[in-house]
Order: C-alpha cells, then sequence, then structure tokens
C-alpha cells in the first residue's frame, strides 16, 4: 500500500510540473549531437569536440560531433533549425553563419533569430591586420597613404564574409578604395599575402602568427581592446584613433527554437562550468580563442546587436549574395 501511495504522489507530482521541467529532469537520456558546418580539424570542429568531450563526462551521456559541411555552413545550420527541439541537437554557430551570412542573403533558408534558441557563447577571438613582408608598410597610416595614392593596387582578401565584412569596415572607417578579392581558405589568403598578391586582409590569429614570427607577414594592428599576448608589439585599433573596427568575432551554441527553458539552462550552466576549468583555457590559447560564456538571454542579445552593426556595413559597402 505504502508503495502504491509513493507512486501515485511521485506521478501526481510530475502530472503537476511544467512539460519543460519535466523533460530537464529527465534530460539527458541519450546521446547529444554537436553539429558543425567546418570538416574534421578546424576551428569549429576542435572547439566543439573540446566541449563536447567534457559535457558528455558532466552529463553522463555521449556527446557527438557531427560535421555537415557544405555550403559556406548553411547546411548545417539550417539541418539544426529544422532538428526537434528537445536538447539533442545542438549548433555550434560562429559569427559567419548567425550574423554574416544572414545579412547578406536575403532568402536564406533559416532565421539566426526565430529559429534558434542561444545557449551560451563558446569563444571569443580577434582578427589582426597584416600586409606582405614585401610591402615597404610599417604602420596602418602608411597602409592608409598607400592605398589612397594607389587604388587599382589596392586589394584585400579572405576566405569568407567574416573576413570581408571585417575588411570593409576598416576601408569604410579610413576612407580607403580597395577589392575584395575571395579565397577558399585561410591558408591561401596568407599564401596570396606572403606571395604579394594581395595587398592586405584582416585574418585570425592563430593562422596568421607562425608567419609573422617568420618575418613573412607583417602585423599592423589587432582589432581586440588590450594588445594581444601572443603578439604584445601590434598596437589595437583603439590605440590607432580606429576605436569603429575594434571588434571580436565569436562562436556558440546553440539549439533549435521552442527548446524548453529548463533543457537551455541545464546546458547553458554545463557549458559555463566547462569554459572555466584551467585546462580549457590553455588548449584554446594555443588556438589564440578566449573562452567566454554567457547566458542564453546575453548571446541572444549579441547577435541581435551584431545583425544590425554588420547590416548597416553592408548597406554602405553594398555586400550581398547573388539571389
Amino acid at each position: 500500500m505504502r508503495s502504491r501511495v509513493l507512486a501515485a504522489c511521485l506521478a501526481l507530482t510530475s502530472w503537476a510540473l511544467p512539460h519543460g521541467a519535466v523533460l530537464a529532469q529527465d534530460f539527458p537520456n541519450k546521446p547529444i549531437r554537436i553539429v558543425v558546418g567546418q570538416g574534421a580539424g578546424g576551428g569549429m570542429d576542435t572547439l566543439a569536440r573540446l566541449v563536447g568531450q567534457r559535457l558528455s563526462t558532466n552529463l553522463g551521456q555521449p556527446v557527438l560531433v557531427e560535421n555537415k559541411v557544405g555550403a559556406g555552413g548553411i547546411i548545417a545550420t539550417d539541418f539544426v533549425a529544422k532538428a526537434p527541439p528537445d536538447g539533442y541537437s545542438l549548433l555550434m554557430g560562429p559569427i559567419g553563419n548567425m550574423v554574416f551570412t544572414p545579412v547578406m542573403t536575403p532568402k536564406l533558408r533559416y532565421s539566426p533569430t526565430k529559429d534558434f534558441t542561444p545557449v551560451s557563447l563558446v569563444a571569443t577571438f580577434p582578427l589582426v591586420l597584416v600586409v606582405s613582408a614585401k610591402q615597404n608598410i610599417q604602420t596602418v597610416p602608411e597602409l592608409v597613404a598607400f592605398m589612397k595614392a594607389n587604388p587599382a593596387k589596392s586589394n584585400y582578401g579572405g576566405s569568407g564574409p567574416a573576413f570581408q565584412f571585417a575588411s570593409e569596415l576598416f576601408r569604410l572607417k579610413t576612407g580607403t578604395p580597395g577589392e575584395f578579392i575571395q579565397y577558399k581558405s585561410m591558408s591561401e589568403t596568407i599564401t596570396g599575402l606572403i606571395a604579394g598578391d594581395l595587398l592586405m586582409s584582416m585574418v585570425d590569429t592563430g593562422p596568421a602568427t607562425p608567419a609573422i614570427a617568420a618575418g613573412q607577414l607583417r602585423a599592423l594592428a589587432v582589432t581586440s581592446p588590450t594588445r594581444l599576448a601572443a603578439l604584445p608589439q601590434v598596437p589595437t585599433m583603439a590605440e590607432l584613433g580606429l576605436p569603429e573596427v575594434g571588434f571580436r568575432f565569436w562562436t556558440g551554441l546553440f539549439a533549435p527554437a521552442g527548446t524548453p527553458e529548463p533543457v537551455v539552462k541545464k546546458l547553458e550552466a554545463e557549458i559555463n562550468r566547462i569554459l572555466k576549468l584551467p585546462e580549457v583555457a590553455s588548449q584554446m590559447a594555443t588556438m589564440q580563442v578566449t573562452p567566454t560564456g554567457s547566458t542564453s538571454a546575453e548571446l541572444g542579445k549579441l547577435v541581435v546587436q551584431d545583425l544590425a552593426r554588420w547590416a548597416a556595413v553592408a548597406e554602405v559597402a553594398k555586400i550581398k549574395t547573388p539571389e
């Protein structure tokens, strides 16, 4: 009799709880997947595996990284947007797919604000403005002067919309001419810079640092609010009188819209706990990125703010993809 009463009480309690709370109590009871729009070994893939391994330990369920490569990350992003909103499908969503691609593509298959529930930021990273060491350009003012005097030689390049937007922002704020050259990868961009095929580029600090150290590239400025430990001699854009060109790019975890809030909060708490681990910070430091947690609301606010900021840049610079 006692056991039947206890069972009835438990059932009544379960019935009285909101559906999301019931899901959170049982979550997770099967493997979770983190979908990445890059191939294995890329920066987003490495971050997803770094976080996923520890998330699996903390939650007691496998966390699998699934690479869905194609269309510049659109395939992976759209896949998660249409996945069941139960917390078992997450997206490692970089600013490129959550901000720049939506700004550039009017008829995109997903909406970063309507089709996703933010979970937490994962990492932030600045860019570094570089020129070929073959160029007799030592500073940003010298670069600006050269571009204004030589518009036909003032090209800049990158491997995706994030780098195009960053370069266009620099060009707009300095009043310089130029043409953007699209490259397939960061390594090809750096090779083009070293060879002198490109005048300048805004690039990730990680891939660029070896070429800077080898004397093949010259770093002129970083977009971070303070100087970088890896490049202490390189001034910030703010120091050079260009605070508007100061920014950090980011990546975060997103769930499909409609994912129950208790499930999101459980994932949010675990991700933030993981990002505070010294060993995680150490591993991210080797990638030149900073572990940066947040609440779901904070990440959602950041997405909205960046959509507005970079849409304004796209409008002035006339950046868009062909329909």
